[in-house]
């Protein structure tokens, strides 16, 4: 089976929904951000904040194209999609799935998480502007699903059944 790449805002549910993704298929997953912070040996608001958001997108990148590209699932950190490449790399090589969540829901979910660097402390103002500047980028996914109001089980089972009908 292709991989299946997870994308989506902060906070849309990657990491949790590819979690129960991955235990259903019997799949191992991959997440950018956590496989990233590893090889660094720095956490991303550390990569920010040391090397910049540039230097941590070309990690980013080149971390996105080490991984497998079949029987895994592979959650992204919320700007992968910045870079048009990746935006391809993901559509050529897998399943791409977009997870969308209503922005409110995204701030009630983010509110008291101060570990994102592109929105801690008074960034928090910034998130919609953000959130509105990536919608575009984040729709040229092949799958768009829903998470505003649903439980990650109905999540899981929703991608496994847009993917299987594909």
């Amino acid at each position: 089976m292709r991989a299946i790449y997870i994308t989506g805002f902060m906070g849309s549910g990657k990491t949790t929904v590819g979690k129960h993704l991955s235990e259903m298929l019997n799949l191992p997953v991959f997440d950018t951000d956590e496989q990233v912070e590893s090889n660094e040996r720095m956490s991303i608001s550390e990569i920010f904040s040391h090397k910049g958001e540039l230097a941590f997108r070309q990690l980013e990148s080149d971390m996105l194209r080490k991984l497998p590209t079949a029987d895994c699932v592979i959650t992204t950190g919320g700007g992968i999609i910045l870079r048009r490449e990746n935006r391809v790399w993901m559509r050529e090589n897998g399943y791409y799935v977009y997870l969308f969540c209503e922005p409110e829901e995204v701030l009630h979910r983010l509110a008291d998480d101060e570990t994102r660097p592109l929105i801690s402390g008074e960034k928090k103002k910034d998130l919609l502007p953000l959130f509105s500047s990536r919608k575009a980028l984040y729709e040229e996914a092949e799958y768009h699903i829903d998470t505003t109001g649903k439980s990650i089980e109905a999540i899981a089972a929703e991608i496994l059944g847009s993917i299987k009908t594909a």
